[in-house]
Order: structure tokens, then sequence, then C-alpha cells
């Protein structure tokens, strides 16, 4: 999470205290309701909507996002692929998230898609993910870049009141 935050800071110029205004949480599957798991993606997104008397202030934004990582969909791919370590996968699908939070709350592309316009973002999130994390020195990052180049689809997005 560390590597993927900087990375995205980086490229977004993000400063720390600018972070707070992107609502995220990132949960594994041992703290996902029944609805937050699927077994056809290494994590989704989930959009929950907080009711207004739940704000502390009348300012701040009542969407968050929560990133859902789908323990067994890594794990599988994992044992399929032995050659890909976790580390660099990881890496590679929290940071491909981020970038989704980042574009969502800053309204730089909508939640709410039809089909093409989701493939199409996910193409434009594939190829950012790419740029940002090329040349970082993480060992095995190169070989879960390369098996991305077909820019495979990563989570699904779903809106949650």
């Amino acid at each position: 999470m560390e590597v993927a935050e900087e990375v995205i800071s980086d490229y977004y110029k993000i400063t720390t205290s600018q972070w707070k205004r992107y609502r995220y949480d990132i949960r594994t599957l041992a703290d996902l309701e029944e609805n937050e798991i699927t077994d056809g993606a290494f994590a989704q997104i989930l959009r929950y909507a907080k009711p207004p008397d739940q704000r502390l202030r009348g300012s701040e934004p009542g969407d968050y996002f929560k990133i859902c990582l789908q323990d067994h969909v890594i794990r599988q791919a994992l044992r399929r692929d032995p050659h890909i370590r976790f580390l660099p996968l990881s890496t590679y699908i929290i940071t491909h998230e981020l970038v989704h939070v980042v574009r969502f709350a800053s309204f730089v592309q909508k939640f709410h898609t039809t089909a093409s316009e989701q493939e199409a973002e996910e193409k434009t999130v594939h190829a950012l993910t790419h740029r940002m994390l090329q040349g970082r020195k993480i060992q095995g990052l190169e070989d879960v870049l390369q098996a991305f180049t077909d820019l495979r689809r990563m989570e699904k997005l779903y809106a949650v009141n």
C-alpha cells in the first residue's frame, strides 16, 4: 500500500494532507460481507453513500470507496502462475485500484457508466498503472507488468447505499 500511495502521489502530485480527501478503505476477504465477494476479479470497488446526518461537516463528501481484495482469486493466480510473486502482484493490484479511487473522487471519471465506458476506463487505468510502476525496483514486478499487457479486467465496480 505504501508503494502504491507513493507512486500515485508522485504521478498526480498529491500531498500527504491531500490524501485525506480520497476516502477509501482496503479490506481483505476476512473482512468482507458476502455481497462484497466475487470469484471473477482480484479486487472490486464498491462505493458507499453515507447519509448527510452521519457527516462530520456539511462540506465533507458523503461517498467513500471500499477496495475489496479477493484473496482467494489472488492465491489462485499465484498457484496458476508460480513465476508471479505476491509482493509485486499486490503492489500492481492496489496501485490500480487507488488510481480508480483518485479518478472517481476527483471526478475525472464517473463511477456509473456503460459497459463500453467501463472497458475504456479499465484500459486507461491499466496504462496509467503500468506507467507509474515501470522502472520501480521491486523484484518480480516486470513479470507482473508483462502479465497485464493484455489489459485483463481486474475489478468490478458497484455502488451501495
